[in-house]
């Protein structure tokens, strides 16, 4: 069972849905370097526990998803090659290979857009606003802020909102398709918690591999990425869960996916 180190990190398992919790409500749940080298630890321990299929990421409190980095703690880097080398959650957040799924609950602003744009499925309640707002402070994003929100959004909406600073609300966030969803927020952890269950319910290795897909569609030409889809599609097919599949199909049972 995985468990936190450091109390600014809840960690909760049920089944196998693993929750992250961002606990410095009274911060806006803003990241310190502790909290990313924890976050990091995390993500290294989610991708090589089997006990995990799908991660949810959300932030404690009601006002606030995650307000990115810490400000007051970034005068403590000695130099900018310090800074550019630091560890940096985004970083371990893509690394991991698990779906995850982000319940955005208020405010995400700098990093915490970056944060939530890296989940895979991403859920906001009606009253989240979100901004690239590292401008205003004389700086841009570092965690793939501007290829997520031109994927996303689209190059004119993620120019408005990288260059200005200036948050979206969440019904904007849903049109531009910065979010998939938008709920009442005593409503936004259980959505999150029943599209994990579903997820979890999945055979793995296929959910892994169309989280894989997913990524490597955005960056290959199409032949290509057509080519590397048949190619993940053959691997799955091989499966022990794939033949599983095929049989509770034909025997009209549920299937049982043991990630083999």
């Amino acid at each position: 069972m995985i468990a936190s180190q450091a109390p600014e990190i809840l960690v909760e398992q049920e089944d196998a849905v693993l929750t992250v919790t961002l606990n410095r409500p009274e911060k806006l749940n803003a990241v310190t370097p502790a909290m990313s080298k924890e976050l990091t630890r995390l993500a290294h321990l989610a991708n090589d526990d089997d006990t995990v299929r799908v991660v949810v990421l959300t932030g404690a409190g009601e006002r606030a998803f995650c307000a990115g980095s810490d400000i007051r703690t970034l005068d403590d880097y000695a130099t900018p090659w310090e800074f550019r080398n630091r560890v940096d959650y985004c970083d371990a957040l893509r690394e991991v290979r698990k779906p995850i799924i982000a319940a955005i609950n208020g405010y995400a602003f700098g990093g915490g857009v970056e944060t939530a744009m890296i989940c895979d499925i991403r859920l906001c309640s009606d009253n989240a606003k979100l901004a690239a707002s590292e401008i205003k402070l004389g700086w841009i994003g570092g965690g793939g802020m501007s290829a997520f929100l031109a994927h996303s959004a689209g190059a004119s909406n993620a120019a408005l909102m990288l260059l200005t600073g200036d948050p979206i609300d969440a019904p904007m966030a849903l049109r531009w398709g910065l979010v998939t969803e938008m709920h009442t927020p005593d409503a936004l952890m259980p959505r999150a918690r029943e599209i994990a269950a579903a997820i979890a319910a999945r055979p793995p290795i296929a959910a892994q591999t169309a989280k894989a897909n997913l990524r490597a569609a955005y960056t290959m030409p199409f032949d290509e990425a057509m080519r590397y889809e048949r190619d993940l599609q053959t691997i799955c097919f091989a499966t022990a869960d794939a033949a599983e599949g095929r049989a509770a199909f034909a025997e009209k049972r549920p299937a049982t996916f043991v990630g083999r």
